[in-house]
């Protein structure tokens, strides 16, 4: 495995060449040099001017930099720099019916709902800026995606009282994304969904429930629903995956981890459920054929749900503990129902049945790689 300079320049396309030189002169294998190729093509600065994004107030570059909640030497310097992999700050959306070929039924998405308001982030566009910055309703979100660790989360991004946007910092910590607030400059990271370093060192941002299926099952679920579109002001080659055989190759990492726990493969997705410094994982094959999975953790009751390519898992409280659940997802945004008649979606709000209106609260979980829960939520454990 190789690792990538900490001190790289910022990535220009123009530098691709004596990049292609320096390692054949290193006598790197092939494959490496390719991988590099195309880290550096996600970041290349041939771009469109994008407008910034208005925040409530100015930037205040304050940041202690020697005052870190995470290893300052396992901080990486990632090559692009601040901004160096944008953000989209004014994304643009369109209609099921407007939506590209390379939107196939296996690409997977992010999905989320506000209301009645449904919009789905595919990932061909996540891997190349990670973060998107969107307002749905009266609600700012930032949608958060690292591709390194394969996990998605929503925040709000309304912190301290002032709407902020978050932009990707081109560090890394455990190879996670770190983000960085605008209003403060302060660095957050993403799966120890804290902020840890900066002005708002500490501070934890406000958890929005978001979504990881494939296009087929989301459109399925809500034919409604607004895409992102490739329309970023950006030029990138959307359907392109910009790490080579990142996904698929179990032994290849781009920097080292803090905790290498090898009891799963790697790059396996999971679904972690978290609660302070400790987490749970399910495994996908868990729930072959659509399955309802009762569980404790943390003396909490947890309801999961899930089948092939979705998993959703909410806390059961005094009433619904006593519930019997059933997946019954059929083609529509039916995803279970209770012993009572009434039917969920996947975000746990009742779509049909006695309980109609109500809702059941979600856990604080997200999919990502197994090695990023090792990493990061010492010895999690294993539904068996």
């Amino acid at each position: 495995m190789f690792m990538y300079d900490a001190h790289a320049p910022v990535c220009y396309s123009g530098r691709v060449l004596s990049i292609i030189k320096l390692y054949i002169l290193m006598k790197l294998h092939i494959s490496q040099i390719i991988f590099s190729l195309l880290f550096l093509m996600a970041c290349s600065s041939n771009d469109v001017e994008e407008t910034p994004v208005e925040d409530d107030n100015t930037t205040v570059p304050d940041n202690n930099l020697n005052e870190w909640l995470i290893p300052l030497s396992q901080v990486r310097d990632g090559g692009p720099g601040r901004d160096g992999i944008p953000s989209i700050n004014d994304p643009k959306f369109i209609s099921i019916d407007e939506a590209p070929s390379l939107l196939s039924e296996e690409v997977r998405i992010v999905g989320v709902k506000v209301g009645n308001e449904v919009r789905a982030y595919p990932h061909y566009i996540l891997d190349w800026h990670e973060i998107v910055n969107d307002d749905i309703k009266n609600l700012s979100i930032a949608i958060t995606y690292c591709p390194l660790t394969g996990s998605g989360i929503g925040w709000n991004r309304r912190v301290n009282g002032k709407n902020t946007s978050f932009g990707v910092s081109g560090l890394l910590y455990n190879n996670n994304l770190i983000p960085f607030d605008r209003f403060t400059n302060s660095n957050w990271s993403q799966l120890a969904l804290e902020c840890v370093n900066g002005k708002l060192i500490g501070q934890k941002p406000e958890i929005i429930k978001v979504i990881e299926t494939n296009w087929f099952i989301w459109k399925a679920m809500y034919p409604n629903t607004k895409v992102l579109s490739t329309d970023t002001g950006f030029s990138r080659t959307y359907g392109v995956y910009p790490y080579g055989s990142y996904i698929t190759n179990d032994d290849l990492l781009i920097f080292p981890l803090n905790r290498d726990d090898r009891r799963l493969p790697r790059k396996e997705r999971v679904h972690a459920v978290i609660d302070g410094d400790d987490s749970k994982v399910y495994r996908f094959n868990a729930f072959r054929g659509g399955k309802v999975i009762k569980d404790r953790f943390k003396e909490k009751e947890i309801l999961l749900v899930g089948a092939k390519e979705t998993i959703v898992s909410f806390e059961l409280d005094n009433e619904t503990s006593t519930m019997e659940f059933e997946y019954v997802f059929n083609d529509s945004e039916a995803y279970f129902k209770d012993s009572e008649g009434s039917e969920y979606n996947v975000f746990g709000e009742v779509i049909s049945g006695p309980g109609l209106g109500q809702k059941l609260q979600p856990t604080n979980s997200f999919l990502a790689y197994w090695f990023s829960i090792g990493a990061f939520y010492p010895t999690p454990e294993i539904y068996e």
